[in-house]
């Protein structure tokens, strides 16, 4: 028996919870979706939904619970919650900035930052830049951040070349 993951993110779309599960378990490995519910008549003064279509797409993202649901346009994404990934090597990080940013808000990527097709923001993160950008020696930690601000999309060897001066 699995045991059910204690904390999950839902994401609230205005009617493409189905379409973005689909495509975010497609760029992500280890990825599926799962149970789709529907509106029925029940609620239906308050959700004004049509019965039948999506509520609710249960799925996963490389092992991760994320629910995705269909509550209309009152709630929109913004930047005060995003997803991080974070990459290994440079390779990862040009593959996810590609995947989750085609049609997605050019003008919101910035320092690893980018908003996707349907307005959430992600973080492609070297899985080295935390140590970098803590490192007790504040010249180090300085020339990272500095060079990290002049990015959009991270490039590691730049962050190396500026962490060792």
């Amino acid at each position: 028996m699995r045991q059910i993951q204690k904390i999950s993110p839902c994401l609230w779309f205005d009617h493409q919870a189905e379409e973005a599960a689909s495509f975010y378990a497609s760029i992500f490995r280890n990825s599926k979706i799962g149970r789709i519910s529907r509106y029925g008549e029940a609620g239906r003064e308050t959700h004004r939904k049509r019965p039948g279509s999506v509520m609710t797409v249960a799925f996963e993202l490389d092992g991760q619970a994320f629910t995705a649901l269909n509550g209309g346009p009152i709630f929109k994404f913004n930047e005060a919650i995003s997803l991080q990934v974070n990459c290994e090597t440079q390779e990862e990080i040009d593959y996810y900035w590609e995947k989750l940013g085609a049609g997605g808000d050019k003008k919101a990527q910035q320092c690893g930052w980018l908003k996707d097709k349907y307005g959430v923001s992600w973080q492609i993160v070297p899985t080295a830049l935390p140590e970098m950008a803590s490192d007790p020696v504040p010249a180090k930690s300085g020339r990272v951040m500095e060079a990290m601000l002049k990015m959009k999309k991270i490039n590691i060897d730049e962050l190396k070349r500026a962490y060792a001066g």
